[in-house]
């Protein structure tokens, strides 16, 4: 590898952590890439966003960005940073400047997400008013968040959720990076968190190189191999 060679960032996602990646950072590492898995704060689009821009800000030469669900609106911001060579969505929302996630889900007819959300106050510091923190109903996550990945890595995984606040919800991006960066895009096909025609729509209204998967929304778990090859086209395509 030379000092070209990207070094992958991978985004999670909402009610998701790092360990999200466990079965896709093996097979970039054995590749010899250089990869980070950030933990996101989930507590607003353009605060996450910011953070994340200061992980890639911190890494010496390029990045390919590559965000998961919520981790897709989060890179849509992050990704205009100078050192980001390209983006890839995985199950992804991929916003337009000025929309925000539920203006985009909106469009298209609810997953079954939307009836298994639980809403939780949490105390905001300096502040009198609580936020709400958002995440899926334990027993309901397996069925509509990891239909096709191992059911006890599902029941650990529906008792470990990291929470969305729900101000993220309502937010607007500042900015669409893959105006100007190349971007890839994965569709679940079988999704049950996000609609897969919004997955669609945003990478289509964006222009991206798309591939579709049959998998769950959680498709870094249950089809590791896919994904690690589409994030290995985009490697490919800024190292050439």
């Amino acid at each position: 590898m030379t000092d070209s060679t990207p070094t992958v960032v991978l985004v999670h996602g909402a009610f998701a952590d790092a360990a999200s990646f466990a079965r896709v950072v093996p097979e970039l590492l054995a590749d010899g890439l250089k990869v980070l898995v950030p933990a996101v704060p989930n507590r607003s689009l353009t605060g996450d966003a910011a953070y994340i821009a200061s992980v890639v800000r911190a890494v010496p030469g390029p990045v390919v960005l590559v965000g998961h669900s919520y981790g897709g609106a989060v890179i849509t911001v992050a990704g205009v940073e100078d050192n980001v060579k390209a983006l890839v969505f995985l199950a992804g929302y991929a916003l337009e400047e000025g929309e925000s996630l539920g203006e985009l889900q909106g469009r298209f007819p609810d997953s079954d997400l939307a009836s298994a959300l639980v809403y939780t106050p949490f105390p905001v510091e300096g502040s009198d008013e609580p936020g709400t923190d958002v995440t899926v109903e334990i027993d309901k996550f397996p069925a509509i968040f990891a239909a096709d990945v191992d059911p006890d890595l599902a029941k650990v995984l529906a008792v470990s959720q990291r929470p969305l606040a729900g101000a993220a919800f309502a937010e607007a991006a500042p900015v669409a990076a893959w105006k100007t960066k190349p971007s890839w895009g994965l569709v679940s096909s079988s999704d049950h968190t996000i609609n897969p025609d919004v997955e669609r729509f945003g990478y289509e209204r964006a222009g991206m190189t798309t591939t579709e998967v049959d998998s769950s929304h959680l498709v870094m778990l249950a089809h590791p191999e896919k994904v690690a090859d589409l994030i290995r086209e985009a490697v490919r395509s800024v190292s050439a």
